[in-house]
């Protein structure tokens, strides 16, 4: 969601480069421009409507930090309000929610390589299947009807003329190569369900019902979809609480555990068969087997935007005041300890492995 809207900055444009082991900045390792394989991206939506959305750079090793490399390689501003980055083959392709663009480059080198900027309508997220990019569209968030599925074919980074209408609210969607499934939170009021779209056809086959306001999925290597749904928050005046579901995508058959009515968990991530989720300040563990939520938390305290886990080690963003910059906190999850934290940009959110 885009509530960064506290205080308004102008963006400086340039590079910014921090170290995670040393105040000396005249001793940090510089990147070469472009390399930027074998790290991490993080995508910042900087302040709303200010146009100063930007990409940083954090090698494995924490010890090199690019802030704004989309400008620094290509001398032009990304747009405004980055909401996600998706891979397709060496490609990234940098959706702007408020720019209504996607800027598409060379994932290694960040040279920029096309850019669509027609036919999208406050664009969130993209996912691929047979040949083609699917990225979801509000289209008028206030609006129940005008929700859509904008189509690009990959070979030409063109947008195709024909788009798929889904239901209010498509957000987080994830594919698995012949089958997509999108969350629908609904847009500026609230959704319950998982649309199935069939790639070969680019059609809706059904609807799968989950819990009120699903905001992450997660595909595993069994073919089972994990959504998490935040609940509705107290300020509709009807609460839900929180929803885990696992969906078998051989049929679409549903289990859900259900969280309390005032819990309203976000950021699931699949690791390695264990799932962690974010709940008021705190991030909890499970098996992908378990039937019960945990009870007690593995980190607490923590104040993120984004997050995602690699290998037992968790990447935390934090937004600070949506003002001024954000961090990248690393966390061991087998000690529970802070590894590094890491200055970046305005709004970091989405954090993506290159």
């Amino acid at each position: 969601m885009n509530v960064n809207k506290l205080i308004l900055m102008a963006l400086t444009l340039g590079l910014v480069v921090t170290s995670c082991s040393s105040d000396d900045d005249s001793s940090t390792p510089v990147v070469p421009l472009g390399d930027y394989e074998n790290g991490i991206l993080i995508s910042h939506e900087g302040n709303f409507g200010q146009g100063n959305a930007s990409v940083s750079y954090v090698s494995f090793d924490l010890q090199t930090i690019e802030n704004n490399i989309f400008s620094s390689v290509n001398s032009a501003p990304l747009g405004d309000t980055a909401q996600s980055i998706a891979f397709n083959d060496n490609l990234a392709y940098i959706v702007l929610n408020v720019s209504n663009s996607i800027e598409i480059v060379n994932r290694y080198t960040f040279e920029s390589v096309a850019t669509i900027n027609t036919g999208l309508n406050n664009p969130r997220f993209i996912a691929f299947a047979n040949g083609k990019g699917y990225v979801t569209n509000w289209g008028d968030g206030s609006v129940a009807t005008d929700d859509y599925l904008a189509i690009i074919d990959v070979a030409s980074n063109t947008l195709d003329v024909q788009t798929i209408a889904v239901e209010e609210g498509p957000e987080e969607i994830v594919s698995n190569g012949t089958t997509l499934y999108v969350a629908h939170q609904g847009g500026f009021s609230q959704n319950n369900i998982v649309s199935v779209v069939d790639a070969s056809t680019n059609a809706v086959t059904s609807t799968i019902t989950v819990g009120d306001v699903p905001n992450s999925l997660q595909l595993d290597d069994s073919g089972m979809l994990w959504v998490l749904s935040g609940g509705s928050p107290a300020f509709t005046g009807s609460e839900t609480g929180g929803k885990l579901s696992k969906i078998n995508t051989a049929d679409n058959s549903i289990t859900s555990i259900d969280f309390a009515m005032t819990e309203h968990p976000n950021l699931l991530v699949l690791d390695n068969g264990m799932l962690y989720y974010y709940l008021a300040g705190s991030v909890f563990k499970m098996d992908d087997d378990a039937t019960v939520l945990p009870t007690t938390a593995e980190l607490s305290g923590l104040s993120f935007y984004g997050m995602t886990v690699r290998n037992a080690t968790l990447y935390g963003a934090d937004a600070v005041d949506f003002a001024s910059d954000g961090e990248l906190e690393i966390y061991d999850l087998g000690s529970n300890s802070l590894v590094d934290s890491v200055t970046l940009d305005i709004i970091p959110s989405g954090i993506y492995f290159n």
